[in-house]
């Protein structure tokens, strides 16, 4: 390989990463909100700039969940399996966090415009 070939390979290497950071970044900003779904249907939504802990208590049991600093994170269900306990806390756009037996599920939108503009 010559030297002018590894060059063009890291420039292509560089314009990717930045690529991958500007859409990533993208999608955070004003506007986040947390779409709490039950049964695929809409139960509740929380904006992620307000700081708070949620208690929900449904047919399948109970879940609590905390909205802190933009991030949310499952705190605790009465579950069997408590993986969404364990799950990490989420701040992205589409970030999940799913508690199957409660048929919960816990999705972040926003943050841009989220349309792909053709």
């Amino acid at each position: 390989m010559k030297k002018r070939d590894r060059i063009l390979a890291v420039c292509i290497l560089i314009v990717g990463i930045c690529g991958l950071l500007a859409i990533r970044l993208s999608d955070r900003g004003p506007g986040a909100v947390l779409n709490v779904m039950v049964d695929g249907e809409l139960y509740a939504s929380y904006d992620l700039a307000e700081d708070q802990t949620v208690e929900l208590t449904l047919d399948g049991g109970d879940n609590t969940f905390q909205i802190q600093d933009g991030e949310v994170k499952m705190l605790s269900a009465d579950c069997p399996d408590q993986y969404c306990v364990q799950h990490a806390a989420i701040s992205d756009h589409n970030e999940t966090i799913i508690c199957l037996p409660h048929r919960l599920v816990l999705e972040i939108h926003g943050g841009g415009d989220g349309d792909v503009d053709a």
